[in-house]
Parts: C-alpha cells; structure tokens; sequence
C-alpha cells in the first residue's frame, strides 16, 4: 500500500478485519480491503473533505460508520455500510479551537469522543431525537422560521418543537 502523497498519521481495521482506515497528510482517508493482507486493494476513491492532515480514524462498532479527525479542527462521520461506496454522513463537526487528534465512538455509536490540542475532550450526542430535545427545551418556542433561517439556513425550515 503506497498510494499516498503524504505520510500516514493512523490506521484502523473494521470490526471483520476486512477493511483498513487511513488517515492521511494529503488530507484524504483511504478504505483498503485487506482480506489477502498481501496485496491490499483500495476500495474507492480517497475519501475528503478535510482541509488539512487527517490525524485518527476509528470503525464503530458494527463497522457501518467511520469516524475521522483533523489537524483542520473538525470531525467527520463517513458511512461505509459499503467500503466500496463510502460517502460523507453530514458535514464537518466543530468544537474543538485547535487540531482534533483523536475521536471514537461510543459502543452503542450514539456518542462521539474526541481530544483535541486544545487541552480538551468533547463529548458529542448523534442522537438526533436528543438533540431535537436539547434545541427545543432550550429555545423554548423561539426557534422561528426566521431565526431557523439564521442558524440552519442549508435545510428548509420544519417545526420540529411543540
């Protein structure tokens, strides 16, 4: 496997042991098929995204999503329920002010861990049906279309509170 313009910042086997997950400094993560651990393949295209060195990668428990953090300052989620189509699960993820040198997912996949330069570890839900809880109690009937408008401008407005 030498198919890389830059180093190689971390690795991570899939749960089957099937597929490896590099982080690279070309900005790109790579899906490898490793089953004959002789003559690795790529799966796809390199996978990006991030705007500089992607610094960890990790596979969630049951292997259909892959975790990946940046020198960039973000995280991003990747679904490779299918190794060989991979595709971005949403955008980057924020929170830390500086490089994110390591994230995980929880064992249920429903938490996200990360630690960054920044001297701190976040603790981010993907539960969606929490997190629609968390905006509600806090906005508590002020998230209007057009404050929705504001902050969510790239999906079109829905009521999501009652």
């Amino acid at each position: 496997m030498n198919a890389h313009a830059g180093g190689v910042g971390s690795v991570a086997f899939s749960p089957d042991g099937h597929t490896l997950a590099t982080a690279n400094d070309d900005h790109t993560v790579r899906l490898w098929d490793v089953r004959d651990p002789r003559h690795p393949a790529a799966l796809a295209a390199p996978l990006t995204g991030h705007t500089s060195f992607v610094l960890s990668v990790a596979f969630s428990r049951d292997g259909r999503t892959l975790v990946s953090s940046g020198s960039d300052g973000t995280l991003r989620l990747w679904d490779v329920a299918d190794p060989a189509a991979p595709a971005a699960s949403g955008g980057a993820i924020s929170g830390h002010t500086g490089p994110v040198d390591q994230a995980v997912l929880s064992p249920d996949g429903r938490t996200l861990a990360s630690a960054g330069d920044d001297h701190t570890v976040l603790l981010q839900s993907l539960d969606t049906g929490e997190a629609v809880r968390r905006v509600c109690a806090t906005t508590a009937g002020t998230l209007t279309r057009r404050v929705w408008g504001q902050y969510i401008s790239a999906l079109p407005y829905r009521q999501v509170c009652d």
